[in-house]
Parts: structure tokens; sequence; C-alpha cells
């Protein structure tokens, strides 16, 4: 694994993570993004430790509050490359509020949410994503919520990209990540299935291969209608790939206040 940051990861073996971290890695690099101008900002969980494994500026908040420091950030100085790193449940648990009203916002940050549907950080609990009837040492008699639809919720709030992908595509995930970097206007969200060995036993790196399947070329990502069609697919075939785009403007790029330049450069000196 290619490494920018001596430090040990502290994750558990076999974590999806160690695909996620080396491929944002790569397409970080492979976009050209001045590392000096990216700021990764992360909660509390599993997905939150993987800023303190590579190089770019950092903030490190309170669980489910990555979304208010970085929305600050990003109206702060919006020539900065803001991008969060979370869990399902730091971001769709706890932090379900600060989501919903940042994409409502259309803030111009990059949300990379790592979905293994549990929480892994706090020993296997089920999370806002776990699937109905999922047993844990908590939900002994199985899930009895339905599962939260991140995408489905993304799409009907206005976010500007909405994508999918998987840790155990690596290449796949290297293509979203890319797609979603790029994207320069607006709320992203890419949300990442990932694998648990250790706390979830049914969505399994197999299961993931078996069930993830890409969108076709057939698929147009402006059509909101078919965006949700896909976006409310789960079951024997979850689709991944773009699922949705639209060139909303930004919260940054509306305001009247930032047309004439960042927050920050008016303190200078």
């Amino acid at each position: 694994m290619r490494r920018l940051n001596p430090s040990e990861p502290a994750w558990c073996p076999g974590c999806g993570n160690y695909s996620i971290l080396p491929t944002l890695d790569e397409a970080i690099d492979e976009v050209g993004i001045d590392r000096h101008r990216l700021v990764l900002v992360s909660g509390i969980g599993q997905a939150a430790k993987l800023p303190h494994y590579t190089k770019a500026n950092v903030f490190n908040g309170l669980h489910g509050r990555a979304l208010p420091p970085a929305t600050a950030i990003k109206l702060a100085n919006h020539e900065l490359e803001v991008l969060i790193t979370s869990g399902d449940g730091d971001m769709y648990g706890e932090g379900g509020n600060h989501f919903i009203h940042a994409i409502r916002r259309n803030i111009g940050v990059k949300c990379f949410v790592h979905n293994n549907q549990v929480y892994g950080l706090t020993k296997g609990q089920a999370s806002p994503t776990s699937d109905e009837g999922m047993e844990t040492k908590i939900q002994t008699h199985g899930v009895m919520a339905r599962p939260l639809n991140p995408l489905a919720l993304a799409i009907v709030e206005g976010a500007s990209f909405v994508a999918r992908s998987c840790a155990v595509t690596r290449d796949h995930l290297k293509e979203m990540m890319m797609a979603a970097l790029k994207h320069d206007e607006g709320f992203v969200l890419l949300d990442i299935l990932q694998h648990c060995p250790s706390f979830n036993r049914r969505n399994t790196a197999k299961w993931y291969r078996d069930h993830v399947k890409p969108v076709g070329d057939d698929h147009d990502p402006t059509d909101v209608h078919a965006a949700l069609d896909l976006a409310m697919t789960w079951g024997e075939e979850i689709p991944i790939g773009v699922i949705y785009r639209s060139d909303r403007p930004s919260l940054e790029g509306r305001h009247p206040v930032l047309q004439e330049g960042t927050l920050v450069s008016r303190y200078e000196g």
C-alpha cells in the first residue's frame, strides 16, 4: 500500500478502509489536487481516522459533527478543497440533521462516507443503514427499523452530485472518487459500501462482490426520476456509479458577500 504518512493505521485486519485509503491517495494525485489547499475533515469513527494516515490539512471534530466545521472552512475560504471522510453512523446517524441541511444549502464540500452498515468503532451495534433483521449484540432480535437511504435523501434534497461505489471494487472506486473530486459545484456525496469483518458478518466482501453492479451507460444521471429508481434499488443487485448529477449552483457561489473574494483574504496583513 502506498503510504504518505508513516503512522500505523488502527484498523482491524481485513477492514475495507485499507483499500479506501490508498485509492483516495491515488485519486487525489491523479486529479492533481494541491495538498496544501486540501482540507480533510472528519468526526469520530473508524472512517474518521483516515485523515491521520495521509498528508493534507486536517480538522478532526466531534462524533457526527464533521459538516459544521467543513461548512465554516468552505465559507471562510472557498478556494480550498474541503473533503469529509466519515462513517455511516457518524454522518447518517449522529450527523443526520447536519447532513440534510448541508445538502439543502448545497455547500460545496465533498462528502465520502464509508458505509459498512454497522458502528465499527463502538463494537458493532446497528447503524442507520443496517439491513432490517440484522442481528447484533445490541439488536438481539434483529433490527426492526427500515434502513436509511442516503442516496435517495441526497437526491430529494438537491445535492449536486450523488454516487456510490464499493471498497472491494478498487478500480471503480477510484473512478468515482475522481469524478467526485472533479465536480466543482455544490454538495457531493460518495457513498462507499465497505465490509466490516469484525462486526458485520452479513454484508461481507464476498457479499458485496456478488451484489454490486455498475450502472449502465444508458443511465442519464440528470434525470431525477431515473436516479431515484436506482437509489431505491437494493437487493440482488445494488447499482454503483454516478447516480445523480445537476448544475445547481453552490451556496458559496450564490452568496453575494463571497463574490468579492474569500473572507480570509480581507483579514490578511
